[in-house]
C-alpha cells in the first residue's frame, strides 16, 4: 500500500507497516506470522515517531485464519496455538499505538480476530468477513472475546453460529469495520497526519482505561484455549483436518450426517 510515495515510506515515521503476506505464505495464521507481528509491535513500539502499527495484505484477502493442513499435523493436545493466537490479540489491544487493519478483500477465521482486536479496521467495499469455524466442527474461540468487545453479543453469536459472512456495508454498520472508503492509502494518511499530534503516553493510556472498561483476563485466555483443545481432540473434527489436509475434501463431502 503506497502511503506517501512511490516506494510507499511514511517519512515521518509515524506509521510502521507490517504485511500479513510473506513469499510462500498463504494468508494463513501459523507461528511465523505471530513472530513477525510480534517483531513488528517491538518496533513500532521502539520509534518514539510512531503512533500507528498498519496491517496490510495483498488485495483480495487480507487473512484466512488458522492453516487447516498445520492444524492438521498438530498434536490433539496442543495448546500453544491458541494460547500464542490470543496473547497476541491481546497485545494489539495493549500496545501504546493504534493498530490499524487495512482490509481489501476476504478476511475469514482468525482474521476476523485481527480486525476486530485492531483499533481501527479501514475497509473497501468489496471486503468480507466470515467465522467459518462451525463447518469444520470448531468454534472461533479465540476471535469470540474480541468480536464480542468490538460489535455486542448478539453480532458476534450469530456470525459463529450461522457462519453467514458480513458484506463490507455490514460489517460497517455493527462497527466491526470503523470506515468504509474506495482509497485506503488516502484514508492512512488521514490518519497519520492526526495521529501524529497525539502523545504515545496518551494513547497508552486510553488503552489501559478501555481495558478496565472492558476487562478480558486470564479466565477469559483460560476459557478460549481449553475448549480450542477440547474440540481440537474430537476425533470426528481430527478426521475432517486430516481429510482435507491430505485430499483437499471438505467436510460436508465426506460427512454422512451432522449428528
Amino acid at each position: 500500500m503506497d502511503l506517501t510515495g512511490p516506494d510507499g515510506a511514511d517519512p515521518s515515521g509515524t506509521v510502521h507497516r507490517c504485511s500479513l503476506d510473506a513469499p510462500g505464505h498463504d494468508h494463513t495464521i501459523d507461528d511465523r506470522l505471530l513472530e513477525r507481528l510480534h517483531t513488528a509491535l517491538d518496533a513500532a513500539e521502539a520509534d518514539p515517531r510512531c503512533r500507528v502499527l498498519l496491517l496490510t495484505s495483498a488485495p483480495g484477502v487480507f487473512s484466512t485464519g488458522m492453516s487447516l493442513v498445520a492444524a492438521a499435523d498438530a498434536p490433539a493436545s496442543d495448546t500453544e496455538a491458541g494460547g500464542a493466537f490470543y496473547d497476541l490479540l491481546t497485545r494489539f489491544t495493549r500496545a501504546p499505538l493504534i493498530v490499524v487493519a487495512a482490509v481489501d478483500g476476504k478476511v475469514a477465521g482468525g482474521g476476523v480476530g485481527l480486525t476486530a482486536a485492531a483499533d481501527l479496521t479501514l475497509a473497501t467495499p468489496r471486503s468480507t468477513f466470515a467465522l467459518p469455524e462451525a463447518l469444520w466442527g470448531l468454534l472461533p474461540c479465540c476471535v469470540l472475546p474480541f468480536l464480542t468487545r468490538r460489535v455486542g453479543f448478539q453480532k458476534a453469536y450469530a456470525m459463529a453460529l450461522t457462519t453467514w459472512p458480513l458484506d463490507a456495508a455490514g460489517a460497517a454498520g455493527c462497527g466491526l469495520v470503523d470506515e468504509l472508503t474506495d482509497s485506503l492509502p488516502d484514508a492512512v494518511r488521514r490518519l497519520a497526519f492526526r495521529t501524529a499530534r497525539l502523545r504515545t503516553s496518551t494513547l497508552g493510556s486510553m488503552k489501559r482505561y478501555a481495558g478496565e472498561l472492558w476487562p478480558m483476563g486470564e479466565r477469559s485466555r483460560a476459557a478460549a484455549v481449553d475448549e480450542l483443545t477440547r474440540l481440537m481432540a474430537l476425533p470426528d473434527v481430527r478426521d475432517s483436518l486430516t481429510a482435507y489436509a491430505e485430499h483437499r475434501r471438505f467436510p460436508w463431502e465426506t460427512r454422512p450426517t451432522n449428528r
